[in-house]
């Protein structure tokens, strides 16, 4: 017998996602498993930031990706460049309907909706610490593995500290 998997479970849900913003975030993981990565949604960081995104491929290398809903959702928000300290690459995903000037070029940019994504300023990789890299694979499997531990056993706590990175 098969069981839904409730999406509080897989990711801490406050509200603060629209459903656009939740089908952008759909579209952009369909998009990182092509390019072989796995991510998280809603991740806190060390620095008490959280990345709407948090993604990794099988070499290690760390991606975040910023959803940005609207032009309202993006001018709301100016702290974008700290997750440069946490991430190899920095990306913006976005809907069709945001106009993608607004986009800083310090950052790649993704168009998604609910089925895919492309795409369409891609980003020169910066090389994490050896150190930063370690602690946020780390993290990043913690939070996963307690994530799935809550869907297999509800009720069980799943709050991980961040790594002191």
């Amino acid at each position: 017998m098969s069981k839904m998997i409730k999406p509080d479970l897989i990711a801490p849900v406050d509200g603060r996602q629209s459903e656009r913003a939740l089908e952008i975030q759909r579209g952009t993981g369909r998009l990182l498993r092509r390019y072989g990565f796995v991510c998280l949604p809603e991740v806190t960081l060390k620095s008490g930031r959280r990345a709407d995104l948090l993604a990794i491929n099988p070499k290690g290398e760390i991606w975040i990706i910023e959803i940005k809903s609207s032009l309202a959702d993006f001018r709301a928000d100016s702290k974008w460049p700290d997750y440069w300290d946490y991430c190899d690459r920095l990306f913006f995903a976005t809907n069709q309907e945001t106009p993608e000037e607004i986009f800083p070029p310090e950052a790649g940019l993704i168009i998604a909706d609910a089925h895919g994504a492309e795409i369409i300023r891609d980003i020169e990789h910066r090389k994490l610490a050896p150190a930063r890299r370690k602690a946020l694979t780390l993290h990043f499997a913690q939070i996963a593995a307690a994530r799935l531990h809550a869907i297999l056993d509800p009720g069980v706590p799943t709050h991980i500290e961040p790594a002191k990175l």
